[in-house]
């Protein structure tokens, strides 16, 4: 990440925040571990699902897997945890962008289905199907994915799977949303007088 992306030089000369300042302030103000969150709500899509399950988060113009849960095929697709790829090639990239205001025809499609799915577009022989990761007051966090072989993971697969992949996406939102809450103590009356 580069230093540009802490901070940026308004036209005016001033300085304001930039992006990856903002996701430090967001981990920082998740009063959780990301693993202990994120980790189940993989294993389980993977169980689910049979295919590698990944957690991608959004650092300048590239994407990075933060988690991965390896599926228990013998050919499967890798990606390193740390990994730094393209947002405008592959699913979980372009759910990203989809859901961060890009324009155009493709991402309005995206955000209407709330999934998008890659035949081949960033490796050829590898598809995978991706939904947005939201946190607190619906602010975007990334995108989790299944991917695979395209020999096993053709459209009509990829399409079975894609409410499984939203499912466990929306889990992982309000469980993050959640972790993210302040604690609040409401105590409860005793007695509920009309």
């Amino acid at each position: 990440m580069g230093a540009d992306n802490y901070l940026v030089q308004k036209e005016d000369g001033s300085w304001r925040l930039g992006r990856a300042a903002g996701w430090l302030g967001a981990c920082y103000q998740a009063t959780f571990n990301v693993q202990e969150v994120v980790e189940p709500v993989l294993r389980e899509l993977t169980i689910k699902t049979g295919e590698s399950a990944s957690f991608y988060v959004r650092e300048g113009q590239q994407r990075t897997c933060l988690l991965r849960v390896e599926g228990p095929q013998a050919i499967r697709h890798h990606v390193r945890i740390g990994a730094a790829l393209p947002l405008d090639s592959g699913s979980p990239g372009r759910v990203i962008l989809a859901f961060s205001g890009e324009p155009g025809e493709l991402y309005e499609m995206i955000r209407r289905r709330g999934f998008h799915l890659s035949l081949g577009e960033r490796e050829p022989e590898v598809s995978s199907v991706s939904a947005p990761v939201f946190g607190l007051h619906w602010r975007l966090l990334g995108s989790m994915c299944i991917s695979g072989p395209t020999s096993r993971l053709n459209e009509q697969r990829l399409l079975e799977l894609a409410q499984t992949v939203v499912d466990a996406a929306n889990q992982l939102s309000y469980a993050m949303a959640g972790s993210q809450r302040p604690a609040m103590n409401i105590e409860k009356p005793s007695t509920w007088h009309p």
